[in-house]
This record gives structure tokens, C-alpha cells and sequence, in this order.
């Protein structure tokens, strides 16, 4: 056999460092990229290829690659709190978002998505940086819901705006869905639909319609919905059928999970007070992609 026809051994090193919760594929690329990876004492580079009987090293410290090596994904839902910020540290001391989750060994918690610092809700994390990749990235349309509590007069017209689509200064935008949760005077609540994540992007939708957004809550990210029993700062782990589901919309394949872990009952934080989505627990994924009913316009709902 020539060596032309020898296949490639082992596995691409961004997939390896990805599967071990280092961050995204396209993150350890360019770490691959700035010489930040070693293979077995020797600089790595792009297109490289390794296993996990290979000595890794990131920035000269060795990289664990038990979790890779098992294929354990782990994931867990947080109901994030308004006022903390979604980076592992903060020069300015403001709580993050990662200072209430477990603690791992050998690997890291990798946020799914963002939240700004005034949205609360849900917010996953994962072990599995192929995984978190896939459904934050633009071409996986994994819709995210949220329900929304806009001050001013929404007419029929700046809904079908925003249904239809706006231009704003990163890119056209639109609404998948927007349905009338109902309220009072000039607050009212809706629940809204879109299939991005980009920088304050729900807000900006709304003031483009010069609308103000008053408060601000995710409440599902694909097949995953909120939890009633899930209170403010509390996280959970989600058990192996919702995993697999949720992988299974990013075109992945099953992986073991770790033991089902469920949020600490100490932490009693009062959760958002208003309209919520009358949906089932973590997981219970419905025959529609949202628990709301589909819209093409706008409708109120009728009490």
C-alpha cells in the first residue's frame, strides 16, 4: 500500500479540543491558527489530526481529554437573573452568569448563546463545544422564543413590520411569530420568535418601531422550554432523552450523559413576574416548534 493511500489517523484536532469542552470548532481553529495547541510536544497547525492517547497541551497546559474520550455531553438549563453578565469573568465585579454553575473537573461549561445584562431566562450550557457551535450558528434556524413587555401603542402595522422584516445596522431582521399575551394601558406582553442570536436584536426590532422593550425574558431555545419549578439563579441538568433531542435538531448523534443533576432547592429567588408560557417542562417538545399558535399577522387575544 503507498502512502498516498493510507487513511488520515485519528480525528481533526479542533473536533478533539471541541469534543474535550475547550470551546467551538471554529474557536480552536484559531487557536490551532495562533500556535496556542501542542500534539505531543510539537506546535500543532491547521488540517492536523490526533486521538485521545495523544498528549495535548493548550498554552503549554496539558488538555483533559477524559471527557472527550467517554463522549459524555452534558447540558443544563439556567434561569437567568436580570444584572448578571454572560462572560466567566468581569473586570468592573458584576456577577456572571457562570459563578452559580457546578463545578467540573477536567472540563468546562461552554454558554449556548447569550443574554444581555437586563434579559433574564434561559440560558444553557454544555459540555460539548460541537454541540453549543451548531445551535448558535445562524444556518441550524434553531428558534428562540421570548416573551416581551413593550411600553407604547403597537399597531397591526408595526407588527406586520417586524413580521415582514426590518433592515438594521447589522443586517435585515424579522419575527418567526409574535402573538398578543395581553396587558394594560401601554404595557403589553408578547411572546416573539426569531432564528438568531445577535447583540440585543429583540429590543432592536422593537425600536425600530419606536417601541421600548420594558422588560425582556427568553423562554425556549429550540425544543427546550423553561421550567416552571426553575426559579431565578437556578440551574438543572437535563436528563439523556432532552439532550439527545436537542442534538438531534443540530444534526448530531446520541451521546452518553452524565447522572441527572437538579437545581440546589437553597436558592429560592422569585422568578419574573407576568405572562408565562403556559408550555410543559424541560424537553417536552411539542408537535408545533413553538407553544404558541402560529401567526402570519397580528391577532389579540380575545378575554
Amino acid at each position: 500500500m503507498t502512502t498516498e493511500n493510507i487513511p488520515p489517523q485519528g480525528e481533526k484536532l479542533q473536533k478533539i479540543l471541541a469534543g474535550a469542552g475547550l470551546g467551538s470548532r471554529r474557536e480552536m481553529e484559531r487557536w490551532i491558527s495562533e500556535g496556542r495547541i501542542s500534539v505531543n510536544g510539537a506546535t500543532a497547525k491547521l488540517g492536523d489530526r490526533a486521538s485521545a492517547l495523544d498528549k495535548i497541551t493548550s498554552n503549554g497546559r496539558p488538555v483533559k481529554l477524559e471527557t472527550y474520550a467517554s463522549k459524555v455531553r452534558r447540558l443544563i438549563a439556567y434561569n437567568k437573573p436580570e444584572g448578571e453578565i454572560c462572560t466567566r469573568t468581569d473586570p468592573e465585579g458584576r456577577p456572571t452568569v457562570f459563578d452559580k454553575l457546578p463545578k467540573l473537573q477536567g472540563e468546562r461549561w461552554i454558554a449556548i448563546g447569550r443574554l444581555d445584562i437586563n434579559t433574564s431566562g434561559l440560558l444553557m450550557f454544555t459540555t460539548d463545544g460541537e454541540l453549543a457551535n451548531r445551535l448558535m450558528h445562524p444556518s441550524y434556524q434553531i428558534e428562540r422564543e421570548y416573551a416581551v413587555r413593550v411600553m407604547g401603542e403597537v399597531t397591526e402595522r408595526k407588527v406586520k413590520n417586524m413580521f415582514d422584516g426590518v433592515e438594521l445596522e447589522d443586517g435585515p431582521a424579522r419575527f418567526t411569530d409574535i402573538v398578543d399575551s395581553g396587558g394594560a394601558g401601554i404595557n403589553r406582553w408578547f411572546h416573539v420568535c426569531l432564528l438568531e442570536g445577535r447583540n440585543r436584536e429583540v429590543r432592536r426590532l422593537w425600536e425600530s418601531q419606536e417601541l421600548q422593550v420594558s422588560r425582556l425574558k427568553r423562554v425556549r431555545y429550540g425544543n427546550v422550554i423553561i421550567p416552571d419549578h426553575l426559579r431565578m439563579g437556578q440551574w438543572e441538568e437535563l436528563p439523556q432523552a432532552e439532550i439527545d433531542a436537542l442534538a438531534a435538531i443540530a444534526d448530531l448523534e446520541p451521546a452518553p450523559s452524565a447522572p441527572t443533576k437538579r437545581a440546589d432547592p437553597r436558592q429560592t429567588k422569585t422568578g419574573l413576574k407576568g405572562p408565562r408560557s403556559s408550555s410543559p417542562s424541560v424537553g417536552k417538545k411539542s408537535k408545533k416548534p413553538s407553544p404558541h399558535k402560529k401567526m402570519g399577522k397580528f391577532k389579540k387575544n380575545r378575554t
